[in-house]
């Protein structure tokens, strides 16, 4: 494996804190040195549970202390682990983004309760999502806020009509393998309605063609798929969001690609994209795709 970082943007809440514990047991599994990173244009910290940590009033709780608990945590964690920690006074989204061109991968935390607070850490994660040049995977958290560690033992990529070059699954079995973890591959497929009605074939015949279409693009895209991956397949009917987001109920991870152009400069994150990400009931990888 190559020896570049997995980077963790930490901003002193729990939820990112509990993302530091996800990740330093993924920089684990591949042998990769940790990042941790703070970056903001703000100097002054909102959140509550880190000064209560620091027995400290919350003005006076600033982004070294921040960085510098995270990485006593995960040193904690994980004492052989190579880590660094940064602070990085600039907007996290162009902060995060640049890290990212050096990075195995890019790790963010999201918090799973309301409020004006996760609708700007869900920005950030969008846009990174969108723009990065490796990997982001965004841990969801629950109504509590809580990142839990994978159980499940089962990894779900999101199957297009792509060849084996995928980097999204590449990327699917690369993490399947590395937490000897089941893979589920799954492409999603759908009848049109104008096909459903006043059509010749029986009602039946449709659904069936289409099915049958997905079941071929799966075992063409899959036919070299590594023999030591415990890989299974299946066409599911219905939009790709949904099938999707019923899959990662059972899943330590979901993984999807997202389209890359160099022509374009804007967001460039696909509606399937967006939407596990707001959605999902495990973590969420988006692995950039180039055009």
């Amino acid at each position: 494996m190559d020896n570049l970082p997995i980077v963790v943007g930490v901003d002193g809440s729990e939820s990112s804190m509990r993302a530091v514990d996800w990740v330093v047991d993924e920089a684990t599994l591949r042998g990769a040195p940790l990042r941790l990173v703070y970056a903001s244009l703000w100097e002054r910290y909102e959140g509550r549970s880190l000064a209560e940590d620091l027995h400290k009033p919350l003005e006076q709780v600033t982004a070294e202390d921040i960085v510098r608990t995270a990485g006593q945590r995960a040193r904690l964690r994980r004492p052989e682990l190579e880590i660094s920690t940064d602070v990085l006074p600039e907007e996290p989204e162009y902060a995060l983004v640049r890290e990212g061109r050096q990075a195995a991968a890019l790790v963010l935390g999201t918090r799973g309760r309301s409020g004006l607070a996760e609708m700007l850490l869900g920005s950030v994660s969008l846009t990174v999502a969108a723009h990065a040049n490796c990997p982001v995977i965004v841990l969801r958290g629950s109504h509590d806020d809580k990142v839990r560690a994978g159980k499940r033992g089962r990894v779900v990529v999101g199957v297009g009509e792509k060849s084996w070059d995928s980097a999204a699954l590449r990327f699917a079995v690369q993490e399947a393998k590395l937490r000897r973890a089941s893979l589920d591959a799954v492409r999603a497929w759908r009848c049109p309605a104008h096909e459903s009605t006043d059509h010749p074939l029986p009602a039946s015949e449709p659904a069936r063609l289409h099915e049958a279409h997905a079941t071929e693009i799966l075992d063409k895209v899959l036919e070299n798929a590594p023999a030591d991956v415990d890989l299974s397949r299946r066409a599911v009917e219905g939009p790709v969001r949904r099938v999707l987001l019923d899959a990662s109920h059972d899943a330590d991870l979901l993984v999807v690609g997202a389209r890359r152009s160099r022509e374009h400069l804007g967001l460039q994150l696909g509606r399937v994209a967006h939407a596990v990400l707001h959605h999902s009931a495990c973590a969420v990888a988006v692995v950039p795709e180039r055009t």
